[in-house]
């Protein structure tokens, strides 16, 4: 019998996936008829325009309700730009070529071989290792932030929670004081540790562009609607500083409104020791995935590095710069994982193909759309039309009440979506309707898109919330409560952080 037997308490959970039902439901209803509204009562606008609006208004239904999966509404939103004359094929696909596209497939493909070869496991056993650092509550959970925020820089924050995750799992199962028998409760310290993997991980993110899709989604909207590179040095110059401090901010937070209910975790380090002793010597697949990561950070950041040392205009600068792009570095690097070999069967590569083609290819095709609709909003006339009619409504001309009000826009809509939606929805609105204000897009561009990794109330608002909300650890009162001080704080953060640092990293 499904469902829930008359004797079965309804729990939290569940109360979840129904509202997630209902909510697919109603948007698979209202996505159809708010398309054929625009089309057929939108006569203010010209042709195209109307068209893209329509599909606008359907895409952002579906993927707010993710009535479908939100790569079919892409590439159904691509098709009917083509179907409608929004803009020709080659135009509309021509998308699909962009660089960014690489980034992501060579991102991608390095993080797979960590996971196939565990040196991500490695990584954070062997940190969580140090002396002392899982005999204390509050120095476990700021370890396990402080992992989910660096391995989330390189891997998605998605990828980085489900690695820590029975990590964590494990730990407050061994630790008597937070357990009953081999059955971890919920407890304020399980909360925080959970908590602290999810929100770190979504934090750690924005270290670098590459640390999650919707980072490179924005940064490529906002270069196609300035005109300005934001290289990978600039980036990490603006935003390192500002993780850091959200950190701060993250575990003062959790330890604060989750307070350990006991000073010392019993057994935590025996557990860690014995889940090292396990993963035996350093492999080989292991060293040769090091080796392709190395060298991908190596052709990321070299362009920046060298052009401040030898100058802008020196001629080898300029090679690099034009020709060692983020994706060909992504792509050379990745693919060195298919030559470098393994022991023991001849012809047997670091990575498999068939491992490889494994990743996340539904965000790529997702990608790819937002890149579509936010050149075809700019050269239809779409967009200039949309951030005019925010301009008259809003009453904020400054660049700090635009960069707020972006930030704040980003963050509630992040809290319904995905990331990768939130900026597709966001930064086609944000972006014109600065420039409609005489101000300069570039600073709400980039705190849009870093706010749209926010999302820190509810489990549907991220792939990491979901992920150790499905504990049974985590009440739903206290992922709300922490949660909303989080995204608070965080704003103030992002925003002075960006207005501050701008300037400073050369944008």
């Amino acid at each position: 019998m499904d469902g829930k037997t008359a004797t079965e308490p309804v729990t939290s959970h569940d109360r979840q996936e129904r509202f997630d039902l209902v909510r697919r439901r109603v948007g698979l209803l209202l996505g159809p008829i708010a398309f054929a509204a625009v089309l057929l009562f939108a006569d203010g606008l010209p042709g195209p325009q109307r068209s893209l609006a329509a599909i606008f208004a359907l895409v952002m239904i579906w993927w707010i309700s993710e009535a479908i999966p939100l790569a079919v509404t892409a590439l159904l939103a691509v098709s009917l730009c083509v179907l409608l004359g929004v803009g020709d094929e080659d135009t509309v696909f021509g998308a699909f070529g962009n660089d960014t596209i690489f980034v992501f497939l060579g991102g991608f493909v390095i993080a797979r071989a960590m996971t196939v070869h565990g040196l991500d496991r490695r990584i954070a056993l062997r940190m969580l290792s140090i002396p002392g650092v899982v005999r204390s509550p509050a120095r476990t959970v700021i370890a396990f932030g402080a992992l989910a925020a660096a391995i989330s820089a390189f891997i998605s924050n998605t990828a980085a929670v489900a690695m820590l995750f029975p990590i964590g799992l494990g730990v407050i199962a061994a630790v008597s004081s937070i357990s009953t028998g081999n059955a971890p409760r919920q407890s304020r310290t399980s909360t925080a540790l959970m908590l602290v993997i999810a929100y770190g991980a979504s934090i750690g993110g924005l270290f670098t562009p590459i640390g999650a899709p919707h980072q490179l989604i924005g940064r490529q909207l906002v270069e196609d609607q300035t005109g300005r590179d934001i290289g990978f040095v600039q980036w990490v110059g603006l935003f390192a500083p500002i993780v850091i401090a959200m950190f701060v901010v993250l575990c003062l937070v959790l330890l604060l409104l989750n307070r350990p209910e006991v000073k010392r975790l019993d057994h935590a380090e025996e557990y860690v020791a014995a889940e090292r002793a396990k993963l035996g010597a350093f492999s080989r697949g292991e060293r040769n995935t090091s080796i392709a990561f190395a060298l991908a950070v190596v052709l990321w950041t070299g362009p920046g590095i060298l052009q401040p040392v030898l100058g802008e205009d020196n001629g080898f600068v300029e090679l690099v710069r034009d020709h060692l792009t983020e994706g060909v570095a992504a792509i050379l690097a990745a693919t060195l994982l298919f030559v470098l070999p393994l022991p023991g069967k001849p012809g047997k590569a670091t990575l498999d193909w068939s491992d490889a083609a494994k990743i996340d290819w539904g965000t790529i095709l997702l990608f790819a759309a937002g890149i579509v609709l936010g050149s075809l909003s700019s050269e239809t006339g779409l967009a200039e039309r949309v951030g005019a009619g925010f301009s008259e409504l809003i009453g904020v001309s400054s660049l700090t009440g635009v960069t707020v009000l972006a930030a704040i826009t980003a963050l509630l809509i992040s809290e319904t979506t995905s990331n990768t939606a939130s900026v597709g929805i966001v930064l086609p609105i944000v972006l014109p309707m600065a420039q409609a204000l005489g101000v300069d897009p570039l600073i709400p561009g980039l705190v849009a898109t870093a706010a749209a990794g926010y999302g820190f109330m509810l489990p549907v608002s991220t792939p990491p919330n979901a992920i150790v909300y499905g504990s049974g650890l985590v009440p739903i009162t206290r992922m709300v409560r922490s949660g909303l001080v989080f995204d608070v704080l965080g704003v103030a953060i992002l925003v002075t952080g960006v207005l501050t640092l701008a300037p400073v990293v050369g944008l």
